[in-house]
């Protein structure tokens, strides 16, 4: 929030297009250190899967941010994605963070106007949304995406990084978090 306006992500629902979706921990800071939170968070990938459907291609789950690319089955709005792959998981990390490290909840303590405390993991509002319209644009995002890791010095090779889908676009060895590969275009990597 800067100057007292909200930034909103603006997303363009249009059927069969597919979206890179970036959003951050509250203030960024490293909130998926350790195994459990991004573990976590793969579980509500698959969960949200199920409840607004989409194709996923491709994952990151970074120390304080996430990448995401996805494509929505027909009729299914971002905003419903991210509800359902952001919310759930909130929400059990602030259940979890009150009975077992209560201390860690002034890293989360976002304070409201009129005074009240919300405990957040997420940055509020949507993050960032792009459409992706081209084979081009998924190839960028794909390898982007895929390299994160690398680029800030976290492992060597992307696959080496359990947080993400690289391994399973690499080897061909499924992860946690199977990728809807048969929908992905032809991509030359």
């Amino acid at each position: 929030m800067t100057g007292g306006i909200r930034r909103t992500r603006k997303a363009w629902n249009v059927d069969w297009m597919a979206h890179c979706l970036t959003f951050s921990c509250y203030q960024r800071r490293r909130f998926f250190t350790g195994q459990v939170a991004p573990a976590w968070f793969q579980e509500a990938l698959l969960r949200a899967r199920d409840r607004a459907p989409f194709d996923l291609w491709v994952y990151v789950i970074m120390p304080e941010h996430v990448h995401v690319v996805l494509l929505p089955h027909e009729q299914v709005r971002i905003e419903d994605i991210l509800w359902q792959m952001k919310r759930p998981f909130a929400r059990r990390v602030v259940v979890w963070v009150r009975r077992h490290s209560p201390g860690f909840l002034d890293r989360m303590a976002d304070v409201q106007g009129d005074g009240r405390v919300v405990h957040r993991f997420w940055q509020p509002g949507g993050g960032y949304d792009r459409n992706l319209r081209s084979v081009r644009d998924v190839r960028e995002k794909v390898q982007y995406i895929h390299e994160n890791p690398v680029r800030r010095g976290l492992v060597d090779k992307a696959e080496d990084w359990a947080w993400s889908s690289a391994r399973e676009w690499t080897t061909g060895q499924v992860g946690t978090v199977p990728m809807d590969m048969a929908t992905v275009p032809f991509l030359m990597l």
